[in-house]
Formats: structure tokens, sequence, C-alpha cells
């Protein structure tokens, strides 16, 4: 099956579900939700197909064995190159996935995958950074290039994502907004130039008419659990940095995390369109888990103020239990710098970045509807005591600077 370029597997025959019964003759599944910027990306076009159409490649391998200590059943992957024949989807769920990295661990097999086109590496043919320059050659670090792509890339498709389940996704159900146009969200916040008296000015009508608003994508990945469907709301928001002061990437960050708060919210849905033209958002009552990298702290780093909190404070979010690691309180000790002045607890960060600014830092997240409870929640990032530490380690990193974060859910099921 395969749909405006869309990757995806499905098993011949369905998992079925193993329920477990509770009072009243209702059963429940504990399912896990991850998400991981697994910094599967590559300079060159093609060079993730070829790392991972067979074993042997040592990051995927650490990537692969972080996987399958956690053990999730749905999982997001931020920064996975996408191809459109899904070489890198498959191969990494079968030469890595389903092969047991260590002694101590099994594999772990994913019969339903997607993938989709990204924006990053698709040029716009304008000149959105406003430098004087167009390119529209792409090439391993022409930044020229990148800039002026509807998401930054070397190529089309880096940077990509990936969803991974061992639940059935309903494929046809399956909502994409990669060509969701960032004007035609009510009150965006559209940078502007600081050199010019006009609001709200930094790209022309012209580039407006095209500019998209995800710089990766959002996808609505369908998920069936027993009778029950959630919606698993995935993207990767851009970082809130390398612009200037009109702060293009800050403002279009904060409307990309805001997506997913109207897109769950009925009565604010209305004006979203996705890739099929079909417009609204979630119904009252669907059940939803929301994953990505979303490049936003909630106390500390460069993003605008508020910016995750759309999502942490919306009335229908769970954040009763916060994913937190021993590893990540030890590393900010340890590792000083920006990371002595933050306000945000430590043992929650997701991120080790540069200790020199903006300091570790928690983006990413897994944020399940509250009617989902949550029954545990973690950040695979051991101390450095942990014989697993050396999954995660330190600059430069075996696996990526970011961390695996998980949250169980119990998800309430009729027979």
């Amino acid at each position: 099956m395969r749909r405006r370029g869309w990757v995806l597997l499905a098993a011949a025959t369905l998992l079925s579900a193993a329920l477990a019964p509770v009072a009243g003759g209702k059963t429940q599944e504990t399912v896990r939700f991850a998400t991981f910027n697994a910094s599967l990306n590559r300079n060159f076009d093609g060079q993730l197909q070829v790392d991972l159409a067979g074993p042997g490649n040592t990051q995927a391998e650490v990537i692969a064995e972080i996987v399958q200590r956690t053990r999730p059943d749905v999982l997001l992957i931020n920064e996975f190159d996408f191809d459109p024949d899904g070489i890198a989807l498959d191969g990494f769920a079968e030469n890595y996935l389903a092969v047991a990295q260590a002694p101590d661990v099994s594999g772990i097999e994913y019969p339903y995958r997607f993938a989709a086109p990204s924006n990053t590496g698709i040029h716009s043919g304008h000149d959105l950074d406003n430098d004087g320059n167009i390119d529209p050659n792409p090439a391993p670090f022409n930044f020229t290039y990148a800039n002026d792509a509807f998401g930054f890339g070397w190529f089309p498709g880096q940077f990509g994502m990936a969803v991974y389940s061992t639940y059935p996704i309903e494929y046809d159900e399956i909502r994409t907004f990669q060509e969701f146009l960032w004007e035609d969200m009510p009150g965006a916040l559209l940078p502007d130039d600081p050199n010019t008296p006009e609001p709200a000015d930094w790209y022309s009508p012209e580039e407006l008419d095209v500019f998209r608003l995800s710089s990766k994508s959002h996808w609505d990945v369908p998920i069936v659990i027993g009778r029950k469907t959630v919606h698993f709301l995935v993207s990767h928001p851009t970082p809130p940095v390398f612009d200037g002061p009109e702060d293009r990437n800050g403002t279009r960050n904060f409307d990309e995390i805001r997506l997913w708060a109207d897109y769950i919210t009925p009565g604010r849905s209305g004006y979203i369109y996705d890739d099929e033209g079909v417009f609204g958002g979630l119904k009252p009552g669907e059940l939803f888990v929301i994953a990505g990298d979303q490049n936003s702290d909630p106390f500390d780093g460069d993003s605008i103020p508020g910016a995750i909190q759309q999502l942490l404070d919306h009335p229908l979010v769970n954040t009763k239990v916060t994913p937190s690691s021993l590893g990540a309180v030890e590393q900010a000790e340890l590792q000083g710098g920006a990371n002595d002045s933050h306000e945000g607890d430590p043992a929650h960060d997701t991120a080790d970045f540069n200790d020199f600014a903006p300091g570790n830092l928690r983006v990413d997240y897994v944020l399940p509807r509250k009617t989902l409870q949550i029954a545990d929640a973690r950040v695979f990032w051991p101390p450095t005591t942990d014989p697993l530490f050396d999954l995660v380690g330190i600059f430069p990193f075996p696996s990526s600077d970011h961390r695996l974060v998980w949250v169980d859910v119990t998800v309430p099921s009729l027979r």
C-alpha cells in the first residue's frame, strides 16, 4: 500500500492483543509509547539506505540496543532520513531492531511501519533567509541551499521521521500535514523584519503563499489497540536558533507546537487541513499520544517563552508523571557550564547539548491524553556507574545527543 509518497508495511495477519481483565468486565492494556531522536541522519543522500541495508553499522547497533532494552510498543524516531523506497525504514527494522544486539537482550519485531516525505531539503525556490543568494542545487554542506529549503536539509528527506509499531496501524486513516501553509494559521507568529516599519514582513507575500509551517511534517498515525484507536501525533519542530533578531525559527517552533495544541482541541482546529485537503482535527473524546523532539524546554534554552507550555498546560494533556533519569542529573553536575544556571529540574533533561550554551535540556516529549493513565515514565540515561552508560556516553556520542523517552499508559478497551 502506497499513497502520496508514503512508505509503509503491514503484517499479513494482525497481531492479537493480549488484554488484561479488570473489574466490570472491561479490559485494559499497558502500552509503552516512546520517542527517540536517534540522529540516524547522514550528510549524503542515500547513505542511510547503504548503512542499514545490512548489519554492521556501529551507530545503528547501539540505537537498536537502546530500543531493545526499553522495548517500546510504539516508537517514533526523529532524524531518520526518508527514502521513497523504504530501504532504510525496513533495513533498520529487519537488520538491527529484530536482531539481538547483546547477549542479554532479544530482538524486537515491528511489523507495522510508516514513513512519509519531509519538508527538510525541499527547496522553496525563494531566498528564505534573505541573504541575497539562491542555489537550487542540493549538496552536502551547501548552506545556501539548505537555508532556503522548506526545512533545513542538504537533500530532500534529510532529518525525516519514522514510526514503528507492534500494534496495527490504520494506514487508510493516516493524516499528514506536510503542505499546510504557515500563513493559514489564524494569529500566526510570522517573523518580522526589524529593519522595516511593516509588521510580520520577513517573508514576502509570494514566499508566504508557498511557505509550509512544518519544518519536517506533522503526522496523525492511528494505532489500533484492542478495540480502541490511539492517534499517535508526531512531529519535530525546528530548533528555535540559527536565525537572527527576526527569530524566524523561534516563531516557527512556537507555531509548530501550537498546531498539535489546536488539533486536539475541538473548536480550535477547524482551520487545519491535511495533505488530502480534509479540514479539522480530532473529534471530542478521541485518544491521542503526542510525541517528538519539540526543541523546546519549559524553563531553559532559546525557545519563545510558553512554547512547549501550549502542550504541557493543555487541559486535555496528562502531565502527572514527568519522565526522568539519574544519568541526566549526574551529567548536569559533571558538565557544569550553562547547566549550573538552569531553572528546570535536570532529572527531566532529554538531550546532552553544548555545555556553554544552551546546556542539557528537556526537548523530547511523550504526552498522552488525560484519559490515558500513566503507569510509568522514564528517560533512558544511565549514570556512569551503570554498565549501560556506554550506550549513551559523552560527546562524541556513540548513539545520539538525545535520549529515548518512554511513557507507559493504560488503554481501556471493551471486549
